[in-house]
This record gives C-alpha cells, sequence and structure tokens, in this order.
C-alpha cells in the first residue's frame, strides 16, 4: 500500500505543494457522481459560520428509504492535512455508512490552512455541528444518535470540536470516530521521527501542515488543545471513542497516547473506548 501511494503523492509534502495537491485531490463533480450511482443522493447547504462567513455543508442520504422513521446521523469531517480536500473527500466512507445504516450524513467544508489558519477550522466544524442538531427533524436524524467522525486532519478536528461541544454545552454526541487522526503540532513522537522521508505524509508534511494552521505557534505553548487535542488535559465527559491509526504512519504515537488518555478516564466512568492499529 505504501509503495503504491508513494508513486502518487510525494512523501513529503512541501508549502509550495499545497496548491498543486489541492488540485489532486479537488472531487467535485466526480464524487457525486458516485454518489448517485451509489442509491445516494446530495444537497448542499450555506450556512453562517462564526465570523459571519459562508461554508457548505453536504447532506447525503439515501435516495429511498425503508420508512418515514429517524436516522443514526454522521457529521463528517475529511482529511488533507488541514491545507486541501473538500466536504465529499471521503466520499466512500460515507457511502458504505449511510448505506450500511440508512443513515444519514453532513459532511463538512471547513475552511482551509494557510489562509484561514486557527481557530477558524475547528470553528466552521462546530458551526456545523450546531447547525446538524438544530436541523434533526429536517434532517431526520435521532439527534440522539449524532456521532461525529473524521479521517486524517478532520480526525483532528472532529476530537477538537468534541471538545469543544463539551466545553460549551453544544450538540450531545453519542461517539466520535476518529480514523488515524491529526492531533499533536510538537513533533516529539517516535513514529514522527520513524516516518521521515518515507511514505506519504512524513514528518515534513506533519511539519507543513501544522505551520499553515498554527503559524509560529506551532509547538509553543499558545497552542489550545480545541487545535491540537493531544494537548487536552481533561478528557472527562467525551463520548465513546474510537482511534484507529497505522503502526507505520506519522500519527501512530500520539493516536495511541490520545487513545490511552481517554480510555483510562472513559473506562474508569464506565464508558466505551477502542483502539485500533492496524499492522
Amino acid at each position: 500500500m505504501l509503495v503504491t501511494l508513494s508513486a502518487q503523492l510525494p512523501s513529503t509534502i512541501t508549502p509550495e505543494l499545497i496548491q498543486p495537491m489541492r488540485q489532486a485531490m479537488a472531487s467535485g463533480a466526480s464524487s457525486k457522481g458516485e454518489l448517485v450511482r451509489r442509491g445516494l443522493v446530495v444537497r448542499d447547504v450555506s450556512v453562517p459560520s462564526y465570523d459571519g462567513a459562508s461554508i457548505t455543508l453536504s447532506v447525503v442520504r439515501p435516495a429511498r428509504r425503508s420508512d418515514a422513521g429517524v436516522r443514526p446521523g454522521f457529521y463528517y469531517a475529511h482529511g488533507g492535512g488541514m491545507m486541501f480536500g473538500d466536504r465529499l473527500g471521503g466520499v466512500g466512507v460515507l457511502a458504505e455508512w449511510v448505506l450500511r445504516y440508512d443513515a444519514v450524513a453532513v459532511s463538512v467544508d471547513y475552511r482551509l490552512a494557510p489562509e484561514y489558519q486557527d481557530p477558524t477550522p475547528v470553528e466552521d466544524c462546530y458551526t456545523g455541528l450546531v447547525w446538524t442538531r438544530d436541523h434533526a427533524d429536517e434532517l431526520g436524524i435521532d439527534p440522539q444518535r449524532l456521532i461525529i467522525a473524521g479521517s486524517s486532519a478532520g480526525g483532528g478536528l472532529a476530537a477538537g470540536t468534541a471538545l469543544l461541544t463539551r466545553d460549551r454545552r453544544g450538540p450531545a454526541l453519542a461517539g466520535q470516530m476518529l480514523m488515524y487522526p491529526m492531533l499533536d503540532d510538537r513533533d516529539q513522537t517516535s513514529s514522527a521521527a520513524q516516518i521521515d522521508g518515507v511514505g506519504v505524509w512524513d514528518r515534513g508534511s506533519n511539519r507543513t501542515g501544522w505551520s499553515a494552521l498554527l503559524g509560529d505557534r506551532r509547538g509553543g505553548d499558545e497552542v489550545s488543545a480545541y487545535a491540537a487535542p493531544a494537548r487536552a488535559t481533561d478528557l472527562s465527559g467525551l463520548p465513546p471513542t474510537f482511534i484507529d491509526c497505522g503502526s507505520a504512519e506519522v500519527f501512530r504515537d500520539e493516536d495511541v497516547a490520545y487513545a490511552y488518555a481517554y480510555a483510562s478516564g472513559i473506562w474508569v466512568a464506565g464508558g466505551q473506548a477502542e483502539l485500533h492499529v492496524t499492522p
């Protein structure tokens, strides 16, 4: 898998590659077409974010539904190192979930760094989550079965959004699914040192992504846990959590550390947490 990906993507993404990577990763009409072919419909809505700017959410649901009852809801943040990707970048995952569980998914087009640095991406994600909760009846979502999910950078944003909604007493979450999440800006783990100049999204790429999001604050003392959830000192009051990562990726150690820190608190409280490390 790494060999295949390495043939398509550079090991290290530098600032000069941000624009070419955006063009390469743009999903566009082809992703919507794939959803339609799989029996789904997509509706885009525009909502005002925390600063008054508009962001787009895509609502994905089955074209045919078994009855008019409410369904589980997935609120999704896409990957892309904080710098690229779009709301339909995880189209395959969204389609699988929506079809398997007869669910409704809402995917957020958060604004990208470096043009929009922290806190804009996580605030955009929180805005979309609040909209989803407020429109649950219209969407056919059971507000008691709303799960936040994200992959890579989106996994980190999902974790940060879960912390925000806890602290602001925002929408209740039934769970969070953090898929190989990007959690720690400090560049101090063993896996970061190991995955340097090899594979895809190596240590250099990670530095590029965090610098785009945080600027000169990267690795310093002025970084919020909402931006880099590995910095959180209180993981209480969060929903049941699933975290996965690979054994040969730069996020491995920060994901494992977050999972253990999280699980130690949630298990004491009788909650649920899962960590999967794939060889």
